[in-house]
């Protein structure tokens, strides 16, 4: 397991305490709405995480090519099999999806729909971003929090590292709430259906530029340009070199991460890395 993927695993451990308390779709309407707004073709392969008892699992097999389902509880794998029999096109993955591979998946999927487990759903999205280059769209239901952080604008409040990461390589909308009451047990927090495009021919971001944008957002009272020198290994001078490069992108020396808009954090690399 690379640095980077076991950094992920254990950012979504220390998120999802209560990662098998889960929390079933049982409202046949919102599954119609999920169908709807996933926009599906025939010839689409599916990427499911977290299938659960499988009410959504067997509605998706019933449309596409090829359906992944990924399930860490094997408490649930009778319910979840007989959902899906007779679908020939459906591949179980009893597997954590913090630790899954999706690289090696077969088909390549090309979209993502779920209920995602709520504990490791911003790690598991922006995980498929980078390492799913075949995924063009995502319909997922997350935790409300978790789907406005990802959505946010520059300058508000829940704009953060999340929200600079999933836009960079994507367009991301809150498509709607969702009531609490569709699920069983009825959970304890809000629900929201998120939406994902990839932009045309949009990759994750690279290495450096993921570890400046987790940096930046390391210390979010402090100025950018000292967030940056205060990450573990900051190269000689960065502070300066921020400042000085924030200034040639026409904001203050002195701003602060949540300033600056996920293109302006790819431009802030590319002079980081030149200067």
């Amino acid at each position: 397991m690379t640095r980077r993927a076991a950094e992920q695993r254990e950012a979504g451990r220390r998120a999802g305490g209560r990662r098998l308390g889960q929390n079933f779709l049982v409202d046949r309407n919102i599954l119609d709405v999920i169908e709807r707004l996933a926009g599906l073709s025939a010839d689409d392969v599916v990427l499911e995480i977290g299938g659960g008892q499988g009410m959504l699992s067997s509605r998706l097999a019933s449309e596409v090519a090829y359906l992944h389902v990924v399930e860490i509880d094997r408490r649930l794998e009778p319910p979840l099999r007989e959902a899906l029999v007779g679908f020939s096109n459906v591949t179980i993955h009893f597997s954590d999806a913090l630790e899954l591979e999706f690289a090696a998946l077969e088909p390549a999927p090309t979209a993502v729909v779920a209920n995602l487990p709520y504990g490791i759903a911003a790690t598991v999205i922006l995980r498929t971003i980078d390492e799913l280059p075949s995924v063009q769209s995502w319909v997922v239901m997350v935790q409300r929090e978790v789907g406005e952080r990802l959505a946010a604008a520059p300058g508000s409040a829940a704009y953060g590292a999340p929200s600079v990461l999933a836009q960079l390589a994507c367009e991301v909308k809150v498509l709607r709430p969702v009531a609490r009451t569709v699920f069983r047990p009825v959970p304890r927090v809000d629900s929201v259906l998120v939406g994902l495009r990839r932009r045309s021919g949009s990759a994750g971001p690279d290495g450096a530029l993921r570890r400046l944008v987790h940096e930046a957002f390391a210390h979010r009272r402090k100025a950018l340009a000292g967030s940056l020198a205060l990450a573990p290994g900051a190269v000689p001078r960065v502070r300066e070199r921020a400042r000085a490069a924030l200034v040639e992108m026409r904001h203050p020396p002195d701003e602060r991460a949540e300033r600056l808009s996920p293109d302006e954090f790819r431009e802030l690399a590319g002079r980081l890395s030149v200067s």
